[in-house]
């Protein structure tokens, strides 16, 4: 059961170690660019939730969390209905985290664990009940297991812009060579730039911007055949068994868990 407290956002000031509320985000709702003070867990109950950053962008479904460290600018886009538990955890009481946004995998231990600490109230000691429940729950968040669910966007303008339309259609008919056109560079440019911007290939970019695509489709429940059609996969089998080596799961048993 939530604590009625937790139904409404507490200020930042506020001197508990976390503030934390629950929301509902209404289907097609954007949040402007903003940071926090302190750092934000996002818990997707129901819905999904694109959260996007300079660095690039995190696909959240349901039962998964993003970790957002504090003072990284970020905007939301939600895309569908979405239930959602906040959490704000001043930075002083954090153990060693990334300094950049990541998305996690939301184990029974932690899930219990933010159910737990929504049904406490507010207004709580270090040294307390509610205050050891707090510093257990930030160590889970600490380890818990990353998602892959991250599409790096090149912080290069020229880059940047070129491959604005794959992030909204990654399966779009444009080859590297378009892309290096778009971005007034030689293909062989391109080719060297593109890594080094973003970690990856553009070939292992482009899957990956296709597996966070399938991922939004999926949780707003659009068929496994139609998300396999529509980004180009030669049939439902080919997109399952990308799906299944870079998640561990098939898509199937990935939203059931």
């Amino acid at each position: 059961m939530i604590h009625p407290l937790r139904q409404t956002k507490f200020p930042e000031e506020h001197p508990d170690p976390i503030i934390s509320y629950v929301g509902t985000e209404a289907a097609g709702s954007v949040t402007r660019p903003h940071a926090h003070g302190r750092a934000q867990l996002f818990h997707i109950l129901r819905g999904s939730v694109t959260v996007a950053t300079q660095g690039g962008s995190f696909v959240v479904p349901p039962e998964r969390a993003i970790f957002i460290p504090p003072g990284v600018l970020h905007h939301s886009s939600y895309h569908t209905e979405t239930e959602v538990r906040f959490l704000y955890m001043r930075p002083e009481g954090l153990p060693a985290m990334p300094e950049e946004p990541f998305v996690v995998q939301v184990t029974a231990l932690l899930r219990e664990l933010i159910l737990a600490f929504m049904a406490c109230a507010p207004d709580y000691d270090a040294g307390d009940t509610t205050g050891r429940l707090a510093a257990v729950l930030v160590d889970q968040i600490a380890a818990s297991h990353v998602a892959p669910l991250h599409l790096p966007i090149p912080e290069e303008p020229r880059l940047r812009e070129a491959i604005r339309p794959l992030i909204e259609d990654p399966a779009a008919g444009l080859s590297a060579a378009d892309l290096a056109g778009r971005a007034n560079l030689s293909l062989r440019s391109f080719e060297r730039h593109f890594p080094a911007a973003t970690g990856l290939s553009f070939r292992a970019w482009r899957r990956q911007a296709k597996l966070m695509k399938a991922v939004e489709w999926l949780s707003q429940g659009m068929a496994v055949g139609e998300v396999s059609d529509r980004l180009g996969y030669e049939g439902p089998s080919a997109f399952v068994a990308t799906f299944k080596k870079s998640f561990g799961v098939t898509p199937g048993r990935y939203f059931s868990r």
